[in-house]
Formats: C-alpha cells, sequence, structure tokens
C-alpha cells in the first residue's frame, strides 16, 4: 500500500484541532479530506431555533446519527486514501462520556442537575443503544481506516462561555478516543504540538508527501475554516426571528449559537 492510500483519521476531543489539523494536513499532502456536517449545522437543519446546549437525549441520538450517516457517505465515496476529520468512533464516545458526566455537561450546574434526574428512567435504554451504536460503529472503523492520530489535551477551552461541553466531559472523552483504537487493533499515534509540528511529525510517521508547502497549507487552512464560519453564522442569523436577527447585527453575533461538536 502506498502512502497515498492509506485512510487516516484524526482523533480528539472538543477544541483540540481536528478540523485545522485535518484540512491542512489534506492541503499540504494532496490527500482528500473526510468529514462530517458540524454539530451546528446539523442542529440548525433538525432542530432550527434550538441551542445546541438545550438538546434532549432524543435530539442528540438524532444528531449522532445524521453525523455518522454523513462519515460513511464522504468516505465511500473515495477512490483511494483520505484524511479523516475525526471518525465515525466519535459520536458513540461522546454519547458514552455523556452517560458518565451528563446529557448537557456544558449547562449551569441546575440545568444539569434537573436533566439528570428527569433522564434517570432513560439511562437503560440509552445504554442499550449506544451497547448497539457501539457494535455497530467498531466493525466500521475495522474496515475503514488503516491508523490513527490523536490529537492529546493540550490547553482549556476558550472560555467565550459558548462551549456546549465542560472540562470534566473532555478529559473523559479524551481517555476513551485514545484508548479505542488499541481496542479494535488499530495503530495509534498521539501528536501533539502546534499545527505546524503536527503536520511535520504526522508527514513523517506516514512518509506522506508534500504537495504544498506546510506553513502556505496552514495558511489556506485557516481562511477556508474562516470562511465556513462566516457562511455559518449568516445561516444562523437568516434563521432567526426578526427581532432576533436585529439584536444579532446590532451585537455583532448571533444569539444562543450552537456549536461545534
Amino acid at each position: 500500500m502506498t502512502t497515498t492510500h492509506l485512510r487516516i483519521a484524526i482523533s480528539g476531543t472538543y477544541s483540540t484541532g481536528k478540523t485545522t489539523t485535518t484540512e491542512a494536513l489534506s492541503i499540504a499532502t494532496g490527500i482528500p479530506r473526510t468529514d462530517a456536517l458540524t454539530a451546528r449545522q446539523i442542529t440548525l437543519d433538525l432542530f432550527p431555533g434550538k441551542r445546541f446546549q438545550d438538546l434532549t437525549a432524543g435530539n442528540l441520538l438524532a444528531l449522532g446519527l445524521r453525523r455518522l450517516e454523513e462519515r460513511i457517505q464522504s468516505e465511500a465515496v473515495q477512490q483511494s486514501g483520505y484524511i479523516s476529520d475525526g471518525s465515525v468512533l466519535h459520536e458513540w464516545i461522546y454519547g458514552q462520556a455523556r452517560l458518565r458526566v451528563g446529557i448537557n455537561p456544558g449547562a449551569p450546574p441546575l440545568t444539569r442537575a434537573l436533566t439528570g434526574i428527569s433522564g434517570i428512567p432513560a439511562k437503560p435504554f440509552l445504554r442499550q443503544y449506544l451497547s448497539a451504536y457501539g457494535h455497530v460503529v467498531k466493525a466500521r472503523a475495522r474496515e475503514q481506516y488503516d491508523a490513527f492520530v490523536h490529537l492529546p489535551l493540550e490547553s482549556t477551552m476558550d472560555p467565550d462561555g459558548h462551549r456546549p461541553v465542560s472540562e470534566k466531559y473532555r478529559r473523559v472523552s479524551d481517555e476513551m478516543l485514545r484508548a479505542a483504537p488499541a481496542e479494535l487493533g488499530i495503530a495509534c499515534h498521539v501528536v501533539g504540538g502546534s499545527v505546524r509540528d503536527r503536520l511535520a511529525r504526522i508527514i513523517d510517521i506516514f512518509g506522506l508527501p508534500v504537495a504544498v508547502d506546510v506553513d502556505e497549507a496552514i495558511a489556506l487552512a485557516g481562511e477556508r475554516l474562516r470562511r465556513g464560519q462566516e457562511a455559518l453564522a449568516e445561516r444562523q442569523l437568516a434563521s432567526l426571528p426578526a427581532r432576533s436577527t436585529r439584536k444579532a447585527r446590532i451585537s455583532g453575533r448571533p444569539p444562543h449559537r450552537p456549536l461545534f461538536l
């Protein structure tokens, strides 16, 4: 198998730089990038007007299934190797982490307490559902990925008040994501540092070709992601009621902004 035929999944929990690293690595090597719609995009499509942190357990299950569908479709069209932004394991592990930490780990304490109490009757079903979901995605991962690259926790989240998870949730999901490839017998390389350091290390580990200078690739990736975020913000503004839209434009940001998963 040549290095351009490798199927590499870039793993990591919230706010570890998966999308930036994957996009820049794809540009630098010329290997296609696969991904799924972000949680913000899916929330906007499936649950317009609803904040991510207010999604119910049922909403989150629907979101996870939609992201799995997106990932499978994105990977299926590739004729050769690819670099995946996340993996089919992510939504399963995020669900397992929510069972441990709480359905809404980024919500205020009172909200977490109330949802925790109201969600007790549903926990046995959720455990069974996630167990079955796990069997499906683990089989898919064994079939699809040649190697994982895990991006570890190296900093706390940006304290902007718009994160749907907690640091405890990030730690729990990070440990589970790091352990999962070994359980499946798939090689996993932990790669940290700056985006430039990450790209240099990943290229070296796998002997990947370099089609575009790494620094140029990072700059191009940043610009692409910025344009994508601006387009999504405009969609969110367009979906708001007229009164909320006026307030959002005055303040310069959409209120109750749902987030990346």
